[in-house]
């Protein structure tokens, strides 16, 4: 079981606003029905996770808002399904493409047919959507230049200010010129401070894993970073800011 497969801990999200968190939840019916009904149609691979770390995989079969049920296909001789049953608490985890669904499941019933199994269970009254880790990046909008903070790992006393190219919940890209001494990779920065906007500044460590180079008309290079150590409040604001990002971006679309 990787972590991408395991809940994300709510206790993340605990310091946030009531705003804030909504932008996470999904609590309306008809946005938690249509997307359950994603789930089904893609016949995503749903991981089912107890506190204790027992875990099953299995595919949401179909949904029934009039009841409010859902069904699981099940394997009644699975000895991780046995588990999950005996569990008080049981966070269901899958992926529509880049965004992590994760819901509460309550009153699981494991029924049986002449020929197969099936695992009942009562709707969530709300849904939580994540952008994945190391998911896809946004690129900023409008005329805000991001900028990353930090001293040239090389030389210290150089204090520089890098566009930042593009996030993502787990990195990001900046923007070397060419008059700046090179960097190497694999070199940890600590302290780097990213104004991602007016509002949105976040502290974290990075490791740069790749240089590399745009154009001959960029004058520079492209450094691809992780984001190390980042405290829960500055990952909280980094997710925030590239789902309405990615809002603004869908709105900008369609007009």
């Amino acid at each position: 079981m990787t972590t991408d497969t395991l809940p994300l801990s709510l206790d993340t999200l605990a310091g946030a606003a009531p705003a804030e968190v909504d932008d996470f939840r999904l609590s309306s019916p008809a946005e938690v029905n249509a997307l359950l009904r994603g789930l089904v149609d893609r016949s995503v691979a749903l991981h089912l996770n107890t506190p204790q770390g027992a875990a099953y995989t299995t595919t949401l079969w179909a949904i029934d808002p009039s009841r409010g049920m859902l069904t699981f296909s099940a394997d009644r001789t699975s000895p991780h399904l046995q588990r999950v049953l005996e569990a008080e608490e049981v966070t269901v985890v899958g992926y529509l493409d880049s965004i992590k669904v994760q819901f509460e499941l309550s009153g699981m019933v494991l029924v049986h047919g002449a020929s197969s199994s099936a695992l009942n269970a009562h709707m969530p009254r709300e849904v939580f959507r994540f952008q994945r880790r190391n998911g896809f990046r946004v690129k900023p909008l409008g005329r805000s230049v991001p900028t990353a903070y930090l001293s040239h790992p090389m030389i210290p006393d150089m204090r520089l200010a890098l566009r930042v190219l593009d996030m993502s919940i787990g990195g990001c890209a900046l923007f070397l010129p060419d008059d700046v001494p090179t960097v190497a990779p694999g070199v940890r920065v600590n302290a780097v401070q990213i104004e991602l906007d007016a509002s949105t500044r976040i502290r974290s460590a990075i490791v740069i894993h790749h240089v590399t180079g745009i154009n001959p008309e960029s004058h520079g290079v492209r450094l691809g970073c992780e984001l190390v150590s980042m405290s829960g409040q500055a990952t909280r604001a980094l997710q925030l800011f590239i789902d309405q990002t990615e809002k603004r971006r869908r709105m900008l679309s369609r007009g």
